[in-house]
C-alpha cells in the first residue's frame, strides 16, 4: 500500500519505496519549498501529480554523474568550439521549465511537469535553489536544463533540445560550473541511454543517500551562478 502524506507528515524511509512501481514512495503532502528541499536532502523527488497530489519517488539503483567522470566526446567538443551557441545561466528559468514540459518524451504519454510542478520550481528558483542552464542561438532559446543546487549536490530535473546537441552543450557547461564550485555529484534520477553516453552510471540507493549527507550538509541557496573559476573555453 502506498502511504498518503498529510501536509505535516514526515516521509517514510526510502527503503520502503516500491520497486515494482519504479521507486514510488508516497503520495500527498504539498510542493512547498520546505517540503521539496527536505525531500531532495533525503534522496526523494516528486514525479508528477495525481488529482493535484504529488507522487514521491526514490528509485534503487540511482542514476548519477560524478562531475569528473563526464564524457566529453570529440564531436561535442567540436560543437562547443564552433562558437555558434551562447550559454547563459538563470536568465529565463520559466522558459526552460516550460520548454521541458512541452517536449515529447519517447515512451511517455504527456508530461509529469504539471502547472503545479512548474509553479513550485519557479518558486525555488526565486529563492535561489533552482537553476537553469540555457543554450541560445541568435537570440533564440534552443535547449537547456534545470535542477536544484543544495550544498555541493546538484539534482538534475529535466532537459530539452530544439536543435541537435543543444541540451548536451548546456550539460557540458553545467559540469564545468559544478567542477568550479566543488560539487561532488549530479542526481540523474533514472537510467537513460542519453545520460549514460555522457558518463552517468547507476549506484545503489543506500550509497546515494550516504553521499547526500556529506554533500548537502552545509547547503544554502546559491543565488549567483556561475561560480568563480568557471570557464567556458573549450
Amino acid at each position: 500500500m502506498i502511504p498518503y502524506l498529510a501536509p505535516l507528515d514526515p516521509f517514510p524511509p526510502v527503503a520502503s519505496a516500491h520497486a515494482e512501481f519504479g521507486g514510488l514512495l508516497a503520495i500527498g503532502a504539498t510542493l512547498g519549498p520546505d517540503r521539496l528541499l527536505d525531500a531532495y536532502r533525503r534522496g526523494i523527488f516528486p514525479w508528477g501529480t495525481v488529482d493535484g497530489f504529488p507522487l514521491w519517488y526514490s528509485p534503487d539503483p540511482r542514476m548519477v554523474l560524478f562531475p569528473d567522470e563526464f564524457r566529453l566526446t570529440r564531436s561535442l567538443r567540436r560543437t562547443l568550439r564552433t562558437g555558434r551557441h551562447e550559454v547563459r545561466f538563470d536568465t529565463d528559468f520559466p522558459a526552460v521549465i516550460a520548454a521541458c514540459s512541452a517536449t515529447p518524451r519517447p515512451g511517455q504519454d504527456g508530461t509529469w511537469i504539471t502547472p503545479e510542478m512548474m509553479d513550485a520550481y519557479i518558486r525555488l528558483h526565486e529563492l535561489g535553489w533552482a537553476h537553469s542552464v540555457e543554450t541560445w542561438v541568435e537570440g533564440e532559446l534552443v535547449g537547456g536544463l534545470y535542477g536544484l543546487a543544495i550544498g555541493r549536490m546538484f539534482y538534475g530535473e529535466s532537459m530539452f533540445a530544439h536543435r541537435r546537441d543543444a541540451s548536451k552543450v548546456a550539460f557540458a557547461h553545467l559540469v564545468r560550473q559544478l567542477l568550479a564550485g566543488g560539487f561532488g555529484m549530479v542526481d540523474c534520477q533514472m537510467h537513460t541511454a542519453h545520460l549514460a553516453s555522457l558518463g552517468a552510471r547507476e549506484i545503489p540507493r543506500a550509497e546515494f543517500v550516504d553521499r547526500l549527507a556529506a554533500l548537502t550538509g552545509s547547503g544554502e541557496a546559491r543565488s549567483t551562478w556561475p561560480a568563480p573559476g568557471f570557464s567556458a573555453e573549450w
